[in-house]
């Protein structure tokens, strides 16, 4: 039997693992679960996986849930106490990281030094400070297994190398991107309303990857992902646009081979993957049709039009705390553009102006890491106030 924990389990991510977990059916049981606020369909996961132990964030749905919550179920504590104990049980043997944004960092750091697997698909932690997230699994003897569809197809494509290898077998990892609702240049980006950022062409995603797709962020932040993930240079990460995204990511090798992996557009398989691994389960997805598919193009990323994926591998190439400081100022200007605040081309200004002042630490740690994310967050918050719109 294997013990699975989903943290997050009401997002979209959470949503496709519990349909993933039922398909796999005897083998795999769900031993918990943690939601943010959305008690509503947590009971009703609560019936269908029957979890030993529950989790909720927010304390005051927190305080409401306890009065509710099924016999025989363990409701944790809310907050960061509860988050982090949920994904470090001891009959766990691999935890589902889908909590969006900086949350994330804490239950990651407590999964690994447990010696949990993890199964990753919130980015943020990565970007932050993947390379110690790294060491930490390394030091504990646990994996990061990666759930986005891009990093799991690289992960995929170069099976057979061993961690700590990489640089020395590929030559280019092949990162691709739909290229969001807005690559074909039709749209006026300061025009851009938060409904119409929101209508992705290719993926059904919650709302904060959605925007950072449609300002190609996302593949930014992924650079920085693989990057810390795999041990490879950003100078060998070649982002393609690829708009029909069936071709998920893939690599070269240094012979000159390219393995890709290709797939219909459906998160369900690289969760999937990532929870049965090192096995392979029928899943979900639909049988690949290539007379259906018929083409696939590819162009090169816009940088100009597109400035956040500059943005970001300029802060890649910096290291240290840069890109905690650009994922955290990304994470505010996205929410207040949302909130309709802020222009669609105030994202990456905002997130510019944080990066200016952004400083070195002199010793990189999880702490400064941490520490930049929180001071990030006030300077954006600081630098859409001198925004109009």
């Amino acid at each position: 039997m294997k013990n699975i924990v989903i943290l997050g389990s009401s997002g979209s991510i959470g949503r496709n693992a519990v349909e993933s977990v039922k398909n796999l059916g005897e083998g795999y049981h769900v031993l918990a679960l943690s939601v943010n606020s959305s008690t509503a369909l947590l009971l009703e996961q609560i019936k269908e996986l029957k979890p030993e132990y529950v989790q909720v964030y927010d304390e005051k749905a927190w305080q409401e849930f306890k009065n509710i919550c099924p016999s025989g179920t363990q409701l944790l504590p809310p907050g960061k106490e509860g988050l982090d104990m949920a994904a470090s049980l001891e009959k766990a043997d691999i935890v589902l990281n889908s909590v969006t944004g900086a949350v994330g960092f804490s239950p990651l750091l407590a999964a690994l030094r447990s010696g949990k697997n993890v199964a990753l698909a919130n980015k943020e932690p990565m970007v932050m400070a993947g390379a110690l997230f790294m060491q930490e699994a390394a030091k504990h003897g646990a994996r990061i297994l990666p759930v986005d569809s891009e990093p799991s197809a690289v992960f995929q494509s170069a099976a057979g190398i061993e961690p700590g290898h990489y640089d020395e077998e590929l030559s280019r990892i092949f990162l691709t991107a739909s290229g969001g609702p807005f690559y074909d240049g039709k749209q006026k980006l300061e025009d851009v309303k938060p409904e119409q950022a929101l209508k992705h062409p290719r993926w059904k995603m919650g709302p904060k990857i959605t925007i950072d797709s449609s300002t190609l962020m996302n593949k930014g932040l992924e650079m920085i992902e693989i990057m810390n993930m795999f041990g490879v240079p950003l100078s060998k990460i070649e982002v393609l646009i690829h708009p029909q995204s069936v071709i998920h990511s893939g690599v070269e090798f240094k012979d000159g081979a390219v393995i890709v992996q290709i797939s219909w557009p459906d998160m369900r398989l690289p969760i999937q993957y990532a929870l049965t691994w090192p096995e392979r389960k029928p899943s979900l997805e639909r049988p690949m049709d290539f007379f259906e598919l018929a083409r696939m193009d590819f162009a090169r990323p816009d940088f100009r039009r597109f400035r956040c994926l500059q943005l970001a591998l300029d802060a890649g190439n910096k290291g240290n705390v840069f890109p905690s400081a650009l994922s955290a100022a990304n994470e505010i200007a996205v929410s207040l553009f949302l909130k309709g605040r802020i222009l669609f081309t105030h994202i990456p200004v905002i997130v510019e102006k944080v990066l200016e002042q952004t400083k070195a630490a002199a010793d990189f740690t999880l702490e400064a890491a941490v520490e930049t994310d929180r001071w990030a967050r006030i300077k954006a918050e600081e630098a859409a106030k001198g925004l109009s719109i």
